[in-house]
């Protein structure tokens, strides 16, 4: 059997494809680029925004479609939206086999067996099962890599529908995340992110017991940073992200494990979703602007050349120019290094659903693009402060847009753009004059090769 997969969302879906990935090759499926080939497609959903879901929709039913020159072929959904929609998925794209939420990815082999003995359609969406360590495998394994740490959230933010596709917030033991990092580590990788929906609050709802038989170099007591330092240990890791955070995570002993961590990178995403302290409060987001503001203070005052992105909402309900304008104008105080900016739309399932959408989609509009543009401006002048200095790039492969030229990252997480090199045969460790800065690209030449780096 040939499965594709097709994955929508974020970084945690990317994730959850690759291990459904691993799990299928593990069970014998070969998994193939190129969809026309596929006795299976699965699509990996996200719920997050309106138009992600209709995208995802959209691909179901001509995939669902193409069975009239693929008789047999099955056709299932997996992920967040998945798991919202639940049997509202199967009237939308009526043909659909199976649909699985993001909790019960574990069951896919199983489902689409199910499928073929002609059982279906099948809909496995349980909420409260934890991570299935089978779900731990690696099926693209490079010099980057995901790990996920915790699944869920319980934040309750009145836009978000992750607690309601994703289910509450659950840590995964240490053991277990150390186990999945030595082995992509072993691997090749050297770049790892820790991914979670709300990262920093790793172990708050586990007892910190967990950690008992690790000792703290730092003599950190609080579960996530005790998790980085522990992580960072691990021989092999050159860099060590993690995403996503917030303000209230921002403690003391996170600032200390990466300012004092070599591996951990200086990079932070911080989501602010509004400048305007009315608008935090009904978005429930916990913090103040003030608070958020002291919060890139400590991190900036302590670890130098840190880049700070952030995610924004436009149009929220009642947001009115003065809220707009003061997202603007903290903004340009913050000097964001990039920000992702995303138009407000109503998702079931959440409190602010209930809401009128009362900022017009013409206004959505005109914001998004106002804040794109600010965004430009600031991004292309702090970039542009790099030109003529070297940088420290981790060259990941050819680029996606011309492939007579290859891309990384620095430590910083900006995209750095190089001419190829004889010396370059894959990825690599180089220091890299900039030369061009774009307000979210920088271009450069490779000056050499960091002998240091462990990649050849």
């Amino acid at each position: 059997m040939k499965a594709h997969i097709r994955t929508y969302g974020c970084q945690m879906n990317v994730r959850d494809s690759e291990a459904v990935s691993a799990l299928l090759l593990g069970c014998g499926y070969e998994i193939v680029q190129d969809e026309a080939e596929a006795d299976v497609i699965i699509v990996n959903t996200c719920s997050v925004r309106d138009n992600a879901e209709n995208k995802a929709l959209g691909k179901l039913r001509e995939l669902i479609y193409s069975r009239r020159d693929h008789p047999g072929r099955i056709v299932g959904a997996i992920g967040c939206m998945a798991q919202r929609a639940r049997e509202e998925l199967f009237t939308k794209a009526k043909g659909l086999d199976f649909a699985i939420g993001p909790r019960r990815l574990a069951s896919l082999p199983s489902v689409i067996e199910t499928v073929r003995r002609g059982e279906g359609p099948v809909l496995d969406v349980l909420e409260t099962e934890e991570r299935h360590e089978s779900l731990s495998g690696h099926s693209n394994t490079g010099v980057t890599a995901f790990v996920t740490v915790v699944e869920g959230c319980s934040r309750g933010c009145t836009y978000c529908v992750v607690p309601a596709a994703r289910g509450p917030e659950t840590s995964r033991p240490i053991e277990h995340i150390l186990t999945e990092t030595r082995s992509v580590v072993s691997a090749g990788a050297v770049d790892i992110t820790l991914l979670g929906q709300s990262v920093a609050s790793y172990g708050r709802r586990t007892s910190s017991a967990v950690f008992d038989q690790h000792t703290s170099p730092l003599g950190l007591k609080e579960p996530f940073p005790r998790l980085l330092e522990s992580v960072s240990q691990i021989p092999g890791i050159k860099r060590l992200r993690f995403i996503s955070n917030h303000p209230s995570g921002i403690t003391d002993e996170l600032i200390t494990v990466m300012r004092h961590t070599p591996s951990v990178c200086e990079h932070i995403h911080l989501p602010l979703q509004s400048g305007s302290d009315r608008l935090l409060g009904l978005m429930n987001r916990g913090y103040s602007v003030a608070e958020y503001r002291d919060a890139v203070h400590r991190l900036r005052s302590s670890i130098p050349g840190l880049a700070v992105t952030t995610d924004i909402i436009v149009g929220f309900p009642t947001e009115t120019e003065s809220d707009f304008n003061a997202t603007r104008s903290f903004m340009e105080e913050i000097q964001f290094d990039n920000s992702y900016i995303f138009k407000y739309s109503p998702r079931p399932r959440t409190t602010a659903a209930r809401w009128p959408d009362d900022v017009s989609q013409e206004t959505k509009l005109i914001r998004n693009r106002i804040i794109l543009e600010d965004q430009d401006r600031v991004g292309l002048r702090i970039n542009q402060k790099l030109i003529g200095h070297e940088v420290e790039v981790l060259i990941e492969g050819t680029s996606l847009r011309n492939s007579t030229r290859w891309s990384g990252r620095t430590r910083t997480g900006k995209i750095v753009i190089v001419e190829a090199v004889d010396t370059m045969s894959g990825p690599c460790m180089a220091m890299v004059r900039i030369e061009r800065a774009m307000p979210q690209t920088l271009y450069g030449t490779v000056i050499r090769h960091v002998a240091s780096s462990g990649i050849e």
